[in-house]
């Protein structure tokens, strides 16, 4: 009767849940959420505990603006948990939005996606930290079977599909035949490096401290994989660490792309590593249909050319690579009975 419900109402839910965003797919509506992955949190006087104050968005905007007692946390790095309780209030409150509306609670089915190569106990802290905010069965699908049928790849045929999903937390690439992944290799290193490695240049080349929130903007802004032409220029505001006072700096995108460097260097080479390792047949068909690419750190500019050159293979740039994962998370709920083989687990909650 529970599954009946659940079923009519439409609340059957997919979850990309990233390091640095998390998007929301119900069933026969689509994506409806989309927001930071983050947790603002209250410290309780003496034992008591914390108080979560704010979620998502309103959490995001408070990051480096706390004031004391107030913390904001992002609760996964590198694609996996870290902080397991905070996971869990990230995803209730995501369950709670899409519920709204509703006369009671429905605990829907949800198919939730981790990084391929995640350890036995990290896919068990998701599917605990799902089934604890309130749904009634957790599946669990790896990130490059999802991207790759977001993206509307073939992974069923006797044929080579190569994705390469660049995130917050998670730079992963694999190769998808018959329904399953031949080849991946992964690096716990994506877009926040990027914001970190700005964040270290600009304090050491102008002695100007800023925060995590104004590098993002920096990369999204003026970031490039290749040389731009004309190069852009952007006013970048923060403390003066010689005397502790307001200050701005011109950064250029020059600049932010030296800093960048190391983590393209890194994709790339992650990338070659995955194309030694595929079996020929494979990598006729790789070249044949080329490298997708998606997630957020493909919208930087020039960088699937970038990489079609250091790897001498065709990059095609996804048409949403911010919700690859989440529209291919949908379509496995959509069609949950014949998309069962590619989930890795299946947990039922105790309702």
């Amino acid at each position: 009767m529970f599954n009946l419900f659940s079923g009519m109402l439409g609340l059957d839910v997919g979850i990309d849940l990233g390091s640095s965003n998390i998007v929301i797919y119900v069933k026969d509506k689509g994506i409806i959420l989309s927001e930071p992955s983050a947790v603002a949190v209250k410290k309780l006087p003496r034992k008591e505990g914390r108080e979560v104050i704010a979620v998502g968005t309103a959490a995001k905007e408070m990051s480096g603006k706390e004031p004391h007692g107030i913390e904001t946390i992002w609760p996964l790095e590198g694609g996996v948990i870290a902080n397991f309780d905070m996971t869990q209030e990230l995803i209730k409150y995501c369950l709670r939005r899409i519920n709204a509306g509703n006369t009671f609670m429905v605990h829907p089915k949800v198919v939730i996606s981790i990084p391929a190569e995640v350890t036995g106990v990290e896919r068990k802290a998701v599917i605990d930290a799902t089934l604890g905010a309130g749904a009634s069965e957790a599946y669990v699908v790896e990130e490059p079977i999802s991207a790759a049928l977001g993206v509307g790849l073939p992974i069923d045929r006797p044929s080579g599909c190569m994705i390469i999903d660049i995130g917050g937390g998670t730079s992963e690439v694999s190769v998808i035949s018959l329904g399953g992944i031949v080849v991946t290799s992964s690096l716990r290193t994506a877009g926040k490096m990027m914001d970190n490695a700005i964040i270290t240049m600009v304090r050491q080349r102008y002695a100007l401290l800023i925060g995590e929130t104004t590098a993002e903007e920096v990369k999204n802004t003026i970031g490039s994989a290749l040389p731009l032409s004309p190069e852009l220029e952007m006013h970048v505001k923060g403390r003066d660490l010689s005397d502790g006072l307001p200050k701005s700096d011109i950064v250029s995108s020059v600049e932010v792309r030296e800093a960048m460097e190391p983590t393209f260097k890194g994709i790339e080479d992650m990338v070659k590593v995955a194309l030694e390792k595929m079996p020929p047949e494979l990598a006729k068909d790789v070249v044949d249909r080329g490298i997708i690419l998606t997630g957020g750190v493909a919208l930087m500019r020039g960088f699937g050319e970038r990489l079609s050159r250091a790897v001498n293979t065709p990059v095609i740039v996804a048409e949403q690579p911010l919700n690859s994962v989440a529209l291919g998370v949908g379509k496995i709920l959509d069609n949950l009975g014949a998309m069962r083989r590619v989930l890795m687990s299946v947990e039922r909650g105790s309702r």
